[in-house]
Parts: C-alpha cells; structure tokens; sequence
C-alpha cells in the first residue's frame, strides 16, 4: 500500500503536469485547430516545462548546488523555481502569440502566479507543497473547461479529487511536507485559477 501511495509523487510530479494539462485540452477541443499547431505547442510545452527543468536540475548537481535526489530543502528550491518561473514566461510569451488559446494560456499564467508566490514564500522560509499546487491547478483547469464546454467530466473530477487525496498522503508518508504545506500549497493552486476564470470564462 504504501508503493501504492508513493507511486502518485511521481505521476502527478509538478514537471508532468504541464504536459498532462496541454494533452487534456487538445483532446477536449483538438479538432478545433490545426495538426501541427497542436504538435507545435505540445513540443514547446515539453521543452520548456519538462526537459529544460530536468537539464538544470542535474547541472545543479553536477554543481554541488543541489545535494537532495528528490526532496529539495527551501534554500534548494530557489534557483529551480526562478528557472522554472522564466520558462513559464516565455511559454506564456512566444508560444501564444500565433495561437490563440485562453483556456491553456490562462493555466500557464495561473501556474506562473502560483510559482511566483511559492517563490516569494521560500524566501520568507516557508516551503508550500509545489505537488499540491499542481494537481489542484490541473484539477481546477479541468473543472473550468467541463463548465466552459457544458461537458459532464463528473467521474473525471472525482477521480482528479481523489489523487489529490493520495499524492498528499504520499508527501505526507515520505516526510516532505507537513499537513499545513500541503494545504497551503493546495490553496496555492487553487486561488489563482478560480481568479483568472473570471477573465477567460465568464
């Protein structure tokens, strides 16, 4: 059981979310644009959220700036979360000039939001729960686009609802959070995307 538990750190790991995100929209609203618009924006999203981050994450190693293997301390976490924070604003500033797409756009822009604030909160010498803040983010994301294109998603959600009962507990089991982080980081993800609802979808 608790391999089980474990097992959602890494599927819904923040590097992966982005992607998950970008898969799910195309394949709600795909055929409403071209094929290789779709491709393009899926390759940058994976470059710039997943493969560069990754690269960096072993250059800091490699550097003796990072030491932990998988849970970051919060002086670890600077350098990640500023790169990562530049990624998301040349996600947010090149890869949506051509194309126009505010459900995604708003979600990276939310996510954005989200880093940033997490950010500021690790140089306080708080440390939110970056995988809450995603899986929420994306559970949130997709409540929005069931609401948007009047499409009941209702297993979806509940299933989305129970993987984040799980990934916190697989935080919680491992010890690299406290039930106050994973909350704040929850809230995190949530705040910002309800917020930017009211720009996109309303």
């Amino acid at each position: 059981m608790q391999k089980f538990i474990r097992l959602f750190s890494f599927i819904f790991h923040p590097l992966f979310i982005p992607v998950y995100a970008t898969l799910f929209y195309f394949f709600i609203a795909g055929n409403y644009y071209h094929q290789y618009e779709v491709y393009l924006l899926f390759v940058q999203v994976l470059i710039l959220t997943v493969l560069l981050p990754v690269s960096l994450f072993y250059l800091l190693r490699s550097l003796g700036l990072i030491k932990s293997k998988l849970i970051l301390s919060r002086k670890e976490r600077r350098i990640p979360l500023v790169f990562y924070a530049l990624l998301l604003f040349i996600l947010l500033k090149q890869s949506f000039t051509d194309l126009v797409i505010p459900e995604l756009y708003y979600f990276f822009l939310g996510l954005l939001i989200s880093v940033l604030i997490i950010l500021t909160l690790v140089i306080l010498g708080f440390k939110p729960s970056i995988h809450m803040m995603y899986i929420a983010a994306l559970t949130i994301l997709i409540i929005g686009i069931s609401v948007y294109y009047h499409t009941r998603f209702i297993n979806l959600i509940a299933f989305m609802v129970l993987c984040c009962g799980f990934t916190a507990s697989s935080r919680l089991q491992a010890r690299a959070h406290s039930l106050p982080e994973l909350l704040l980081g929850t809230l995190l993800g949530i705040l910002p995307q309800v917020v930017l609802w009211f720009i996109w979808m309303f």
